[in-house]
């Protein structure tokens, strides 16, 4: 009884490893090389495939999808004999798991070994700058090259990348220093530029400016003129419209003197001893032409003839007050030249003068003189 167990137990074990040998279950995406009796049979695709037991065996089991493969930095001499490392990254995927599996022992080893002596041949012939920015062309040449080396492997490169290239640290620094020199040259030229914009537009501000403000000038002095001319004939009409008399006239100059006498400028006068009969004589001048030419008050200007004689009177009194003051200040400018002793003979005092004089019909003031 026991035997009969041990037999049906090795009975089942051996049915067991059987349907396991017999039946293989491929996932997607995956192919199974199978040989019989060391001989290629078939390929297995994924499902549910059945083998013959103990006469079919699976080789390979390859993997269809698409791969990427990081390669170790590699040394890599250029044309002008510097010493770069490169690092490279490959994609791949296989197109036939038969020939992948039989025309080539390892593919992944053969696929670097190819990538590391064309890199090696491509960089070799083109200097360290030319390198650096030229990695779309490097990309181009060993995409070509793998790509016709591994279609016979049932392998399709799909691309290829170049994902650092690092030269010497001292080529690093001295590039890193005419980066920054190219840098500076450029910063300078921007702000020497901004700086010649900036005169330029200052330059251009203060000639607009300039023309602006001439151009106000000169039209304010054109309107200044225009406005004196036109006061100007303003009060010749209103003189001449107004008609008005000798007695007038004097009036309006005994005013004046006053503020002829009190000028910032005027800081000696020389009054003659005979202002006042100057100033008689000058009435009966004014006068005479006055009678020459008609001169007449208009009944207007007769009304109040009281009123303007007694402010005449007072206005002459004032210029002779002003007279008598400036002919003491010069003695005394007299004296203090001559070290303090007045002099015996200056200018003779001028006569008092009434304002009634001043003011009295001019006939009269020609017979006195």
């Amino acid at each position: 009884m026991e035997f009969a167990a041990i037999l049906l137990i090795a009975v089942a074990v051996i049915v067991v490893v059987t349907l396991a040998k017999a039946v293989r279950i491929v996932p997607q995406q995956r192919q199974d090389v199978v040989e019989r009796l060391g001989r290629y049979k078939r390929t297995l695709n994924p499902g549910l495939n059945l083998l013959v037991p103990y006469i079919d065996a699976v080789r390979t089991k390859v993997d269809m999808r698409e791969q990427v493969v990081s390669f170790p930095p590699q040394p890599v001499i250029t044309s002008d004999n510097l010493v770069v490392s490169i690092d490279t990254v490959l994609y791949f995927k296989v197109v036939d798991s038969v020939r992948a599996t039989y025309e080539i022992s390892n593919f992944l080893q053969a696929i670097e070994q190819l990538t590391v002596t064309t890199l090696r041949n491509v960089i070799g012939s083109l200097d360290l700058e030319r390198a650096l920015t030229s990695r779309e062309e490097i990309n181009r040449h060993l995409s070509g090259v793998l790509d016709e080396t591994t279609g016979r492997w049932g392998i399709k490169v799909t691309r290829v990348e170049i994902k650092a290239i690092e030269p010497p640290p001292s080529i690093r620094d001295s590039m890193e220093k005419q980066m920054r020199a190219e840098r500076d040259r450029r910063a300078a030229i921007l702000n020497a530029e901004g700086l010649k914009q900036s005169q330029i537009l200052t330059a251009e501000g203060e000639k607009q400016a300039a023309v602006l403000r001439a151009d106000g000038d000169r039209q304010a002095r054109i309107l200044q003129a225009e406005g004196q001319a036109k006061a100007i004939r303003t009060v010749f009409d209103a003189i001449h419209q107004a008609n008005p008399s000798q007695k007038v006239l004097a009036y309006q100059y005994l005013q004046a003197l006053p503020q002829i006498a009190n000028g910032s400028a005027n800081k000696v006068w020389i009054v003659p001893a005979e202002l006042t009969k100057a100033l008689e004589g000058m009435g009966g001048a004014l006068g005479g032409l006055a009678n020459m030419v008609g001169d007449v008050p208009s009944p207007e200007a007769s009304h109040g003839a009281g009123e303007v004689e007694r402010e005449a009177a007072e206005a002459a009194q004032a210029a002779a007050s002003a007279a008598q003051e400036i002919h003491d200040e010069v003695r005394v400018a007299e004296a203090q030249a001559t070290g303090g002793n007045v002099p015996q003979q200056g200018l003779p005092a001028p006569e008092p003068v009434s304002p009634e004089s001043l003011v009295n019909d001019p006939s009269d003031q020609r017979e006195r003189g």
